[in-house]
Parts: structure tokens; C-alpha cells; sequence
């Protein structure tokens, strides 16, 4: 196929091809060490949708009576585990943990929520 092609449709081709591999390279790249680079410790002050790094131990955990969400308390703030991202995850209080999530404000108080299982890890 490519040797049907005119010169500048295989120079277009390859220049595609390497596009492609820098824009995959860059995600596997930013996938390994981006939410460091981007996150920001938690503060009550962070805006809303805001991605933070919340570091600390476990002060109580607390299933929804709605599901099999969990709230967890990390260093007084609470921390939403949606269903999905609660399934299978073993916490246990007094454990330290570092959580990546978004801040979001519900029903008026300030909470950290996770949107993957990834973004916890527990230091013991």
C-alpha cells in the first residue's frame, strides 16, 4: 500500500506516524509522573474541580447509606470513594495513605473525591 503512494502523501504518512508516536509517548509519560507534576496539596483554599494531593492517616471510615460508596476522614477532610473505586479496596483506619483527587464542594462541606483505585496509596 505504502508503495502506491505519491511522495508527499509517504511524507505526510510518516510524519502522521511519528505524531503518533510522540502523543502516545507523552500520555504513557504524563500517565506515570503527571499527577505529581500537576497535583497540589490540599488546602481548604483550592478551588472546586481543582486536582489535589491529600497525604495522611486514616481517621474513620464510613459506608453511604446509598451504596457501597465509602467516605474516608484523611487529616479532618473527607474523602468520597465512589462504588466503583471502593470495590475491592481493604482500608483499614490508622493507616496512612496518599489519595490524588479532585476537590468538590456537596451539600456545603469541602471533599476530596477519587475517581480511581490508582490514585490510593497506602503506606501502612
Amino acid at each position: 500500500m505504502i508503495s502506491m503512494l505519491e511522495r508527499e502523501e509517504k511524507a505526510a504518512f510518516v510524519m502522521l506516524a511519528c505524531v503518533v508516536g510522540i502523543v502516545l509517548a507523552a500520555h504513557m509519560l504524563f500517565g506515570a509522573v503527571g499527577r505529581q507534576m500537576v497535583a497540589e496539596p490540599y488546602t481548604p483554599e483550592v478551588p472546586d474541580g481543582a486536582l489535589v494531593l491529600l497525604e495522611g492517616k486514616i481517621e474513620g471510615i464510613q459506608k453511604t447509606s446509598t451504596g457501597g460508596h465509602l467516605i474516608l476522614t484523611v487529616n479532618s477532610t473527607m474523602v468520597f470513594l465512589p462504588e466503583d473505586v471502593a470495590v475491592g479496596l481493604e482500608l483499614q483506619k490508622d493507616e496512612n495513605v496518599t489519595i490524588y483527587g479532585v476537590t468538590q464542594t456537596y451539600r456545603g462541606k469541602r471533599e476530596v473525591v477519587v475517581t480511581s483505585a490508582a490514585d490510593i496509596q497506602v503506606s501502612g
